[in-house]
């Protein structure tokens, strides 16, 4: 019977040990399961958390940055003496020969009559405001960036206006003979003015802010986007029928209008990246900036030397991609090919210039600047624009099928 007993305890022990264990391992289930959900509910808030303040976070920096900016941006009106007109009317000669005859006919009314033609004549000038633009402040004493088309008009005058909604009479300094970029002044000083950035490490998807008197009349407008592109070259026209070539410029999505022209382009510390200069036509959201270093290097120069002074080689050519090369039977497909103009004073190579005195002809081909290719990211006139007067760069050229190698000392563009 003992022996029995001993049994029975030793199977109730095991029976309570399974259960002990079953019950340990379900305690431990729910346990997880538990901790699951919890632990999914902590990194749901956490993420929710994470998303409310990168939210939070980047309009902060939005807000930030427009108010250490903003009062360095100015708006620009342009005004000038326009000539009045006035109507008046003359007899008109229409019945002259026939007057006999319809007052013969028709008794003497028609003697009498006469047609009057509606004429005009000036009477006096009046001064009017034709237009506006942006800028911004690069130093304490006045000193003023902006758009050359902006201020292009040698006879009308220039008024700036502060964030602060002060009035001042601005001169234009200086106007750059290859970019739209000029430079103006008012008489003050302790103005705020903007710090550049480097232009050259931008990246696509970068935070930009733009700034300016958008359609001449909203002042100070802020809009947002990206940097959508860089090195980007197009031909920009204004309303008067003038275009230029813009070479290495921005790509932005940030709202850019008429009158936005000459605003800076910012990056989220407040620092310039860009001046806004054009917007495409028939589309929406894209906008063009000159690069801030090409700026930069036009404020230092009118610092230095009181006007804008930049190096040219002297020729003129058509950049060479893969259409132009099978059109002209060419044997690359990259590089800047040396042509004449439209016209017959519009010669491939300028006489006396730096490449005239290195030898470059017509029909040569420009592969290199300093060992670095020529093609849709690195124009020629790009690598010019970064050099200064003075410089020496190396060029290879294909010259009638051969390859060869010349230095080029650039100098001043004459006025």
């Amino acid at each position: 019977m003992p022996k029995k007993k001993e049994k029975h305890f030793f199977y109730k022990n095991l029976v309570n040990a399974a259960v002990g264990f079953t019950g340990g391992i379900l305690g431990a289930l729910l346990i997880g399961v538990l901790f699951v959900v919890v632990s999914s509910k902590t990194v749901e808030q956490k993420v929710e958390s994470l998303v409310d303040q990168k939210i939070v976070t980047q309009e902060d920096m939005i807000i930030s940055t427009v108010k250490k900016a903003d009062p360095a941006v100015v708006s620009i009106v342009i005004t000038k003496d326009v000539p009045v007109m006035e109507q008046y009317y003359e007899n008109s000669p229409f019945l002259g020969p026939f007057s006999d005859f319809f007052g013969g006919l028709f008794g003497d009314p028609f003697q009498n009559f006469q047609y009057k033609v509606p004429q005009y004549r000036q009477k006096g000038t009046e001064k009017k405001e034709i237009g506006g633009g942006s800028g911004f402040f690069v130093s304490a004493d006045g000193m003023i960036i902006t758009n050359k088309h902006v201020v292009d008009d040698t006879e009308a005058e220039y008024t700036v206006f502060t964030n602060k909604g002060e009035k001042y009479n601005a001169t234009v300094v200086a106007r750059d003979p290859v970019n739209d970029i000029a430079v103006i002044k008012i008489e003050g000083d302790e103005f705020p003015f903007l710090q550049f950035a480097d232009s050259d490490n931008l990246n696509v998807g970068q935070t930009a802010i733009a700034i300016g008197n958008a359609l001449g009349e909203f002042r100070n407008t802020v809009s947002v986007g990206i940097v959508s592109g860089l090195s980007r070259s197009l031909t920009a026209g204004d309303s008067y029928g003038k275009s230029e070539q813009l070479e290495g410029v921005i790509q932005t999505d940030a709202a850019i209008n008429p009158g936005n022209s000459g605003g800076p382009l910012l990056n989220s510390h407040g620092e310039v990246i860009g001046v806004n200069v054009a917007m495409a036509n028939g589309s929406e959201n894209i906008g063009f900036s000159l690069p801030s270093n090409l700026i930069r290097s036009v404020v230092d120069s009118v610092k230095e030397n009181g006007k804008i002074i930049r190096p040219f080689l002297g020729v003129r050519y058509i950049a060479i991609n893969q259409n132009i090369k099978e059109k002209n039977k060419l044997s690359v497909d990259y590089g800047a090919l040396v042509v004449r103009g439209e016209t017959t004073e519009d010669l491939a190579v300028i006489p006396g210039s730096p490449a005239d005195k290195a030898g470059i002809e017509e029909n040569d081909i420009i592969l290199e600047v300093n060992g670095r290719k020529l093609d849709k990211n690195s124009s020629l006139s790009q690598m010019i624009i970064n050099k200064k007067v003075g410089d020496v760069i190396t060029l290879k050229i294909l010259h009638k099928g051969e390859e060869k190698t010349v230095e080029v000392t650039l100098e001043e563009i004459p006025e």
